[in-house]
This record gives structure tokens, C-alpha cells and sequence, in this order.
């Protein structure tokens, strides 16, 4: 195994931006470490599966050991892994609430801790989230609350450990994508979706992907929400 390779966590990585973003690290010559619920082993020996809840500390202590265990290091983690339930605020329900702040900040809670060891002893590392714009720019068409909690609380905690880490080597990021064409929307809803950017159409994952390995490379950059999404930070 070759210590200088470097290697990638990503979680939520079973299909959508997740699926696209082992292919682009892979492509750009990473070992991946993917999680999910669903994920299957794969038949590439620089693609370790590691099924499982994220938001179960057990299963971010299962992806960061054996990502030690099967490859010695950790580079990167990008935190894909997230839920969105678009209901009028009084429409939640307590599961909703649970769901979606187990996945989308326990879950980073639990892996980022456990990732962030293991940068810090090397002095090296980035770690990012995919979040949303809709902390920042909030729409009626799209009721957005609990996004706006736990992807905002995302966006702030980038920062927060941006700076916390400037000094140790790591830098932290965050992409925070429009709606973008995954499994997570169904082909009816395109129309709708894509007006809600300025530029009139829905984006890509691969515009996802792209902006997570322009923030990669970008070893200037951290404390960085970095919208992908279409105009919508500008305005409507």
C-alpha cells in the first residue's frame, strides 16, 4: 500500500451525488472508504464498503478504523450523507424531526469527530459537508425548516472548525448545492424545480462533484460555503 496515495471517506455514497463523488475521487487517483445503509462491496480493491447507519457512533467507528485498518490514512471525508422533508413547519412530525437531525447532524457529528483524530495526528487533512443554500435564502415555494436547522447548523459549524483547525493542518469546507437531479426528486418535479434558480434549470451531481474537487485542490480555502446552486445565494 502506498502511504502517499491519498484516501477519501464519503457517506451517503450508495447512489445519487454520493455515487458520483466515489467516481470523481476515484477518478482523481483516491482510495474511498463509502458508507450507507445499502452499500455493496465492490469489486474495486481501492473502494472499501462500509454498510451501516450513520447515525450510529458505532458505524463512524467502524468507517474510520477500517479505513485506517485497510489503507493507513485519512484525507478526506466529505459528509454527503443527509435527508430533505419539504412540509409546512406545523406538518412535522416527531419523526420527521428525529430523521432528519440524525442524519444530517449526528451523523456528521460522529464520523467528523472520529475523521478529524486522524488528520490531526498527521497535521493534514479536509473535511466537507454538502449542505444547501436554503439556510441562507428561504422561499415559500419550498418550506424548508428543518434543512435550514441542520444544513445552516452545518454551514456555521464549517467555519467554526475552519478556524478551530487553521493552524493544524485541516481545513473544512461546505458545497451548498441547489436542487440537483438525484433519486431525491422525481422526473415530475423537474419543471417546478428548475424554476426556482435563476438560471432557469436544475444542476447536475457532476456539478456537485466538481465543486467538491475544486475545494480539494484549492489548498488556499477553508471556512468556505460554496454555492452550487444555479443563483440562488444571489437572489430571484
Amino acid at each position: 500500500m502506498a502511504a502517499e496515495q491519498k484516501v477519501a471517506i464519503i457517506t451517503g455514497a450508495s447512489r445519487g451525488i454520493g455515487e458520483a463523488l466515489v467516481r470523481g475521487f476515484r477518478d482523481h487517483g483516491f482510495r474511498v472508504v463509502a458508507n450507507s445503509r445499502s452499500i455493496r462491496p465492490s469489486s474495486d480493491p481501492d473502494i472499501l464498503a462500509v454498510a451501516g447507519d450513520i447515525t450510529d457512533p458505532e458505524t463512524a467507528e467502524r468507517i474510520v478504523s477500517q479505513a485506517i485498518e485497510r489503507f493507513g490514512r485519512v484525507d478526506t471525508l466529505v459528509n454527503n450523507a443527509g435527508i430533505f422533508i419539504a412540509k409546512p413547519f406545523t406538518g412535522y412530525t416527531d419523526e420527521d424531526y428525529a430523521s432528519v437531525l440524525g442524519i444530517n447532524l449526528d451523523g456528521f457529528f460522529h464520523v467528523t469527530q472520529r475523521a478529524a483524530r486522524e488528520m490531526l495526528k498527521q497535521r493534514s487533512g479536509h473535511i466537507v459537508q454538502i449542505t444547501t443554500s436554503l439556510d441562507e435564502h428561504a422561499t415559500s415555494r419550498v418550506p424548508s425548516v428543518l434543512a435550514a436547522l441542520t444544513k445552516g447548523g452545518l454551514n456555521a459549524a464549517t467555519k467554526s472548525l475552519a478556524i478551530e483547525y487553521a493552524s493544524k493542518g485541516v481545513r473544512v469546507n461546505a458545497v451548498a448545492p441547489g436542487a440537483i437531479k438525484t433519486p431525491m426528486h422525481g422526473p415530475e418535479t423537474y419543471e417546478f424545480l428548475a424554476r426556482l434558480h435563476p438560471v432557469g434549470r436544475m444542476g447536475e451531481v457532476r456539478d456537485i462533484v466538481d465543486a467538491a474537487l475544486y475545494l480539494e485542490g484549492a489548498t488556499f480555502v477553508t471556512g468556505e460555503i460554496l454555492h452550487v446552486d444555479g443563483g440562488q445565494s444571489a437572489g430571484y
